[in-house]
């Protein structure tokens, strides 16, 4: 029986049902997650400001109130907009990072990335350049990787317990300076922006800040649908690449600085949302098996369909509240990231 589902998810024709149902899904899930929020809006409604403003048809907006046009288009859609996007660049981020240093539980989360791109963009804040925020993640994000990649591998190989160990300190040190630079700012201001960054929100997306995420994304994406070879060359080991004649050294230094720039840009956007990169791709993985060419488009559209959601329970769980998602991220994900230690017994490294 196990032998049979194995060889359905090889075939050719699965894969590309697969494909064309989960984009139906998003298509779908897109839609519908404009309609929920504080205010409901009707699915019909939704669909005539969106398909009116996106093609200039002026006719499907007669009736509609412009307070309904504004909340749908001006806020609404930018927010999933950026969700989706995050959710994508986050899931890949995790599922290139894993393949990266060969270890099933790396994500820029959980290895102290997203701390240090939360401790650059909070720095910037803080000095008053906000112009500059993507920089300055950007730039705690490079810090942050290297750092954790310096500290498992001194002196000795790199294992899966070190690489958490280094991740821990790593993330518990950048998480320290950022809260000692809002203690010393000490104002209410400073207070709910080291929540939005600890936490995670979509709250903050506008058409002129989804952009840029939006443009990295989609570069990132279609750079890394071209490198499986590479990645599946990765998870195999260095002695079988060397024999292949590939440097993989050059290809982790590139793919971590790509890592590092997306997490920055993410995080400068929608705070510290952790777990994606590590619940995604090994999800993806029992779906459609461990070959990184059919491995990454799956984790793309699921990255996007999670954060879209989760979002999605952010606005409408609590009555006219509205919750971090980073919370619903790590409620799904703590628990998963237990699974998976407790399973591979990685205390033996």
């Amino acid at each position: 029986m196990k032998n049979r589902l194995n060889n359905i998810k090889k075939s050719k024709s699965y894969y590309i049902a697969l494909i064309v149902i989960l984009i139906a899904i998003l298509l779908i899930s897109f839609m519908v997650s404009i309609s929920l929020g504080a205010v409901k809006i009707d699915f019909e409604t939704t669909y005539k400001v969106v398909f009116g403003k996106l093609f200039h048809q002026s006719s499907l907006l007669d009736g509609i109130s412009k307070a309904k046009i504004s909340i749908i288009w001006n806020i609404r859609v930018p927010r999933v907009i950026l969700g989706l996007v995050a959710g994508a660049g986050l899931a890949l981020c995790g599922c290139v990072m894993q393949a990266t240093v060969n270890n099933p539980i790396s994500e820029p989360y959980i290895l102290g990335v997203s701390a240090g791109a939360t401790f650059g963009a909070t720095l910037i804040i803080m000095v008053g350049l906000k112009i500059a925020m993507s920089l300055g993640a950007f730039i705690g994000a490079i810090i942050a990787t290297f750092l954790v990649i310096f500290i498992a591998s001194r002196k000795t190989k790199m294992t899966t317990v070190r690489l958490i160990l280094a991740g821990t300190v790593v993330n518990a040190l950048f998480t320290a300076f950022s809260n000692f630079i809002i203690s010393v700012a000490g104002n209410s201001d400073s207070i709910m922006t080291l929540k939005f960054w600890t936490m995670g929100s979509l709250a903050n997306a506008t058409w002129d800040s989804i952009w840029l995420p939006l443009a990295l994304v989609l570069c990132a994406c279609i750079f890394f649908l071209t490198q499986g070879r590479i990645l599946n060359t990765m998870m195999i080991g260095d002695d079988v690449a060397t024999t292949l004649g590939i440097n993989l050294s050059i290809y982790r230094l590139v793919y971590l600085v790509i890592i590092a720039i997306l997490t920055g840009v993410l995080v400068s956007n929608c705070g510290v949302i952790g777990f994606v990169g590590l619940v995604i791709p090994h999800l993806s993985r029992a779906i459609v098996g461990s070959n990184h060419k059919r491995l990454i488009p799956i984790v793309i559209i699921l990255g996007s369909l999670f954060l879209i959601w989760a979002d999605v329970l952010a606005r409408v769980l609590i009555e006219n509240s509205e919750l971090p998602i980073g919370i619903f991220t790590a409620l799904v994900g703590a628990p998963f990231f237990i699974y998976i230690v407790a399973r591979r017994n990685y205390g033996r490294d």
